[in-house]
């Protein structure tokens, strides 16, 4: 059982989430929160696999919780997808910085609402349909000077290559069709990267491939 928490400070919006997930037979809503103190105690007192977090709440605003749980190593284990009005809210870079898995927007279909809390319970990173290369390409426009890339050194050159890839934004399948390799070895592939490197969600490889110069401004194709 996926066990989800929301977090927005509108009642309407929660009870309409709440009504969908808990009709599924493998998910059910742990609880709920309507501003960001609220969402991280209640995240450390329900251990939730995943968060649905609004960005914009108060006393403290989705991002800042993001942090806070995200820098928890307690709650490493728990995902957090960022919910937004706007496809290309100007906090979503930083979100996806901070350690959220990804982000939808709250007027999304309920098929890929489901979709969403499914894959980053599997370690998927979740972005709205067609945000994923602009998402990226701001990324690559806000990098500064790459890091030392010593970390890169215990990947094969196989994961280097599937990192690269992940790092312009292709799914697991186009990594396979890419490889001539099938989605499952590539999947496997990014999976050991993210382990070797301590990623914790395809959305932390993109960013960690950026900073360690693996990836550069101009590669999206």
């Amino acid at each position: 059982m996926i066990r989800v928490l929301l977090a927005d400070d509108q009642s309407l919006v929660r009870a309409g989430f709440r009504a969908l997930l808990d009709a599924q037979p493998d998910i059910e809503v742990a609880g709920e929160a309507a501003e960001g103190e609220e969402a991280v105690r209640a995240v450390r007192e329900l251990r939730p696999d995943v968060v649905l977090m609004d960005i914009r709440m108060p006393v403290l605003d989705g991002l800042a919780a993001t942090r806070r749980i995200t820098g928890d190593s307690a709650l490493e284990e728990v995902k957090v997808v960022m919910l937004t009005t706007f496809e290309l809210d100007e906090y979503v870079f930083e979100a996806i910085r901070s350690g959220a898995s990804g982000f939808l927007v709250k007027d999304t279909e309920p098929d890929e609402l489901l979709r969403a809390v499914r894959a980053v319970v599997d370690g998927d990173a979740l972005l709205s349909p067609g945000v994923t290369r602009r998402l990226i390409a701001e990324f690559a426009a806000r990098s500064k000077e790459p890091a030392a890339a010593d970390a890169l050194a215990r990947l094969t050159e196989r994961e280097r290559e599937v990192m690269a890839l992940v790092g312009i934004g292709l799914s697991n399948e186009e990594i396979a069709r890419r490889l001539v390799v099938s989605p499952l070895t590539a999947k496997t592939h990014v999976s050991r990267t993210m382990v070797k490197l301590g990623a914790r969600d395809r959305a932390q490889l993109v960013v960690l491939a950026y900073e360690s110069g693996l990836v550069r401004p101009g590669w999206l194709g």
